[in-house]
């Protein structure tokens, strides 16, 4: 499915507005295909599409072991029982930019590009600061504000994404992926151990392998990720020991997370640890287009000013919580 689609309404082709239509209608296209390439939401959620006001999402326990049953032996019964169920719901989102007679009257293309391109830029950035809401919101609440409107950033067991009493649905022990300590080799080993050691809701092992190293945009992290991860030679001491972390890592460092903390009023600086397959392959971040952005060209009638009006509908969320643990938080749990 495109990024946006533009729709011209009838008699605008044939009017004063004719010749601009469709240089604009091409313009909104195209950047939005080249914002879409650049996004990096989909390295933080699993895309998908919905068709309806809201989707839920849940999953299963894992099977039993296999069992030795001996030659000819019977097949042993097996369970599941379902997860904590997740509700996203889908709201609606609109903005418009104008284009004047006068501007197609002076032939200022250019300027109405420039309006054409401030459309799609703010729905790009609409959406990746919504997800980064989401993420920054779930450090400290179970809901985060976004302009006037509230919205849900717990996991499906109704705790903040980040907690250190994630309970389990069937064996109810807690887990944590809510960590203190500073983005160091030693703290990234150590967490990358919490997470490879997580159990899923009936307590099996889960099989979490954190790939990715994500962070704002802070120079002392970047120092810090890169040292870490970076270096083939162990940062913290002068022993010239092997670092067994350099060149497992992807680093994501991200300016829009620094630009929401800032609007959240926070002095944190976190870092974080994602597995990519785990966001690609289970039920955890989601973000789901219910409409993708559609532009309509009309007339208005007002003062025949040329209206193009962006609305789409999309919800983002989060149901399991195990791909991803946040460190740097202080009152997360201990680093040892």
């Amino acid at each position: 499915m495109a990024y946006c689609t533009v729709s011209i309404g009838s008699g605008l082709v044939d009017s004063l507005y004719g010749k601009s239509q469709f240089p604009i209608k091409s313009y909104l296209e195209k950047r939005g295909e080249a914002f879409e390439q650049r996004s990096i939401l989909k390295k933080l959620f699993r895309m998908e599409n919905s068709k309806h006001w809201a989707e839920q999402y849940t999953g299963e326990t894992a099977a039993d072991d296999f069992e030795p049953v001996g030659e000819g032996g019977n097949y042993p019964n097996t369970g599941f029982e379902e997860g904590f169920p997740k509700a996203i719901i889908n709201e609606t989102w609109k903005s418009q930019f104008a284009i004047t007679q006068e501007l197609v009257e002076d032939g200022r293309i250019g300027t109405m590009k420039n309006r054409a391109n401030k459309l799609i830029t703010s729905y790009n950035r609409t959406r990746e600061k919504f997800g980064r809401y989401l993420y920054a919101g779930g450090l400290y609440g179970t809901t985060v504000k976004v302009g006037a409107k509230t919205f849900d950033c717990a996991g499906a067991d109704k705790l903040a994404l980040f907690s250190k009493s994630h309970p389990g649905k069937v064996d109810k022990k807690t887990q944590s992926n809510l960590f203190a300590g500073e983005l160091t080799a030693d703290n990234l080993g150590r967490m990358e151990e919490k997470m490879q050691n997580l159990k899923g809701d009936n307590g099996e092992l889960l099989s979490i392998a954190p790939d990715t190293i994500w962070i704002p945009n802070d120079a002392g992290l970047k120092q810090a990720a890169f040292a870490a991860a970076g270096s083939d030679k162990t940062p913290e001491d002068n022993t010239n020991a092997f670092n067994y972390q350099v060149g497992r890592w992807n680093i994501l460092v991200d300016p829009y997370l620094t630009w929401v903390l800032q609007i959240l009023g926070k002095t944190d600086k976190p870092w974080f640890l994602l597995d990519s397959a785990a966001i690609q392959e289970n039920d955890g971040p989601i973000f789901q287009d219910r409409v993708k952005l559609n532009v309509r060209s009309v007339l208005d009638d007002n003062n025949d000013n040329n209206l193009w009006k962006g609305r789409a509908r999309f919800g983002a969320g989060f149901a399991d919580w195990r791909f991803v643990s946040a460190g740097g938080m202080s009152g997360g749990t201990e680093l040892t």
